[in-house]
């Protein structure tokens, strides 16, 4: 079997087209087509389904690529890591990270890394949207309560939760009552807020009385006493503890969990390696806490 076609084929089909593969790998797409069509021609074997429009793996192509993909992707990260000196991290790392904690931390903890590893070429960028992690060319995310992907890959590494906090100055509001609110930008006009306090669970109706578009902002908004918001514990904690903001109750719903998530479990080429270990040292318990030491008075 032909290495390289069977190379291009897994570029295909992780892709899905021709064209897709040919503008990742800067290729001609001409190219491509012809060495997947010599691999099925050597395997006997139809590997796509194809139209005018679509490509489709057949149940074949879908097993050699099941079974070939992990092997393709080890052979290429032992070679990096050959190229690159063995295990010591160097070369270019992308990460995409959300909003809040791309404003929070990610300026400190990229400083540290590109400190401790100076042959790295850190490359971070901040997205609230899911990337795709190889069609951008990503090498690890960070995303919040990722739904499961299959393709994906990682852990955990940081843990927090939702309350409902407001100023001082704001009337704590009874169960059922409307409670003036900032939101973030896109939201309904009204909002029910599930809720536990120590009498147990209640709700708040909220009323959107300002929309921002970040949640540090609300945060400066309720500092102001305009209104009531739902925030992550670890952006308020300091400002519950100075006295600046009343913590009224935590929301009743699933906690917060980011997780470092990239495409292969094994063999992971340094880079991703030493930024993982070095998340794991920056938040050794993955707690609220811990994200709130990043956070300034602001």
């Amino acid at each position: 079997m032909d290495l390289l076609a069977l190379v291009d084929f897994n570029l295909v089909a992780r892709h899905g087209g021709f064209g897709k593969a040919a503008r990742a790998a800067l290729r001609p797409k001409a190219t491509l087509s012809r060495r997947v069509a010599e691999l099925e021609a050597s395997l006997n074997l139809r590997l796509f389904e194809r139209s005018a429009r679509t490509l489709k793996l057949t149940q074949e192509g879908r097993a050699l690529y099941e079974r070939t993909g992990a092997l393709l992707v080890e052979l290429n990260e032992t070679a990096a890591a050959i190229a690159s000196g063995g295990d010591k991290p160097r070369g270019r790392l992308r990460i995409s990270a959300p909003l809040l904690f791309s404003q929070t931390a990610m300026g400190r903890i990229a400083a540290g890394f590109a400190l401790k590893y100076p042959d790295v070429r850190l490359e971070a960028t901040t997205e609230d949207r899911s990337v795709d992690l190889i069609e951008e060319g990503y090498d690890l995310v960070i995303r919040v309560n990722p739904d499961p992907d299959e393709g994906l890959v990682g852990r955990a590494f940081l843990h927090d939760r939702l309350v409902v906090v407001a100023s001082p100055s704001l009337a704590r509001s009874s169960e059922g009552a409307t409670v003036p609110a900032v939101v973030r930008s896109g939201g309904d006009q009204s909002e029910t807020w599930d809720v536990v306090t120590s009498s147990g669970k209640s709700r708040l109706v909220a009323d959107p009385v300002l929309r921002l578009s970040s949640l540090p902002t609300i945060r400066d908004a309720v500092r102001a006493g305009f209104g009531a918001a739902r925030l992550p514990i670890s952006l308020v904690s300091r400002d519950i503890a100075a006295g600046r903001l009343v913590h009224w109750a935590d929301v009743d719903g699933p906690e917060i969990v980011l997780w470092a998530l990239y495409p292969s479990r094994r063999l992971l080429n340094a880079r991703v390696s030493a930024f993982l270990e070095f998340l794991k040292t920056a938040f050794p318990k993955g707690t609220p806490d811990e994200l709130a030491g990043y956070i300034g008075e602001g």
